[in-house]
């Protein structure tokens, strides 16, 4: 990736951990429509998974350096990394799950699905977590 690229996705990247904390509190829809390119590229397999774990490198450190202006959290991470790999092409998902325990507490957790499986997670969130929600290009499931 050339430098003034890479630059100007850090600076993204900055601009929407930080807005995360805003755009965490709209509807499902209505953060589907802001996170959405307007124009469509694709891109895809191993190209896509590459593109991927760049970007996730580039979020993880930016949110790392960025505490105590930007939220930790799986909610920070997905939406962020959703908003740059649509706009990359990649088309994931952003999933949104919900494990509740039998003690009457509950977890949500959110990360991104690319070809139907977990994408730039360290485990299988699916084996803890309930999908209740999705976010795509198609729409809000």
């Amino acid at each position: 990736m050339r430098r003034t690229t890479r630059c100007r996705l850090v600076i993204y990247a900055a601009v929407l951990t930080v807005s995360s904390r805003l755009l965490r509190r709209l509807s499902l829809p209505h953060l589907q429509r802001v996170l959405e390119p307007r124009r469509h590229r694709t891109l895809r397999g191993e190209a896509a998974r590459h593109t991927g774990a760049e970007y996730a490198s580039i979020v993880d450190s930016v949110m790392r350096r960025g505490q105590p202006v930007v939220a930790p959290g799986c909610m920070t991470r997905g939406i962020t990394l959703y908003a740059l790999l649509r706009r990359a092409g990649v088309d994931v998902v952003l999933q949104f799950g919900l494990n509740a325990d039998l003690g009457g507490r509950a977890e949500g957790h959110c990360w991104l699905e690319y070809e139907g499986a977990p994408f730039l997670e360290r485990t299988d969130p699916r084996t803890s977590f309930t999908g209740i929600a999705r976010v795509s290009s198609a729409g809000v499931d």
